[in-house]
């Protein structure tokens, strides 16, 4: 994939099939480091049903569960405020 397409969305078969190629497995730019350090864990028990609508839900933005839940917690946080 060239510099100019670089901005258009792959889909996710066109992922695997770039990032198959050794050569497009190099990192590229400074590494990326989280704002702060995340806390212990907290654990958190959902209903089957709402669980894979997280699921669903984060796996449409790209996102782990985890990151997804954090997001909607943080969103929701700052409506409050």
């Amino acid at each position: 994939m060239s510099a100019d397409n670089s901005s258009k969305q792959m889909t996710p078969e066109q992922e695997y099939e770039f990032y198959a190629e050794p050569r497009n497995q190099e990192p590229q730019g400074p590494a990326r480091r989280r704002k702060s350090p995340l806390s212990t864990p907290v654990p958190v028990r959902f209903p089957a049903d709402l669980l894979e609508n997280v699921k669903r839900a984060a796996e449409a933005d790209d996102r782990s569960v985890s990151a997804w839940i954090r997001r909607a917690v943080e969103h929701e946080l700052s409506r409050s405020a």
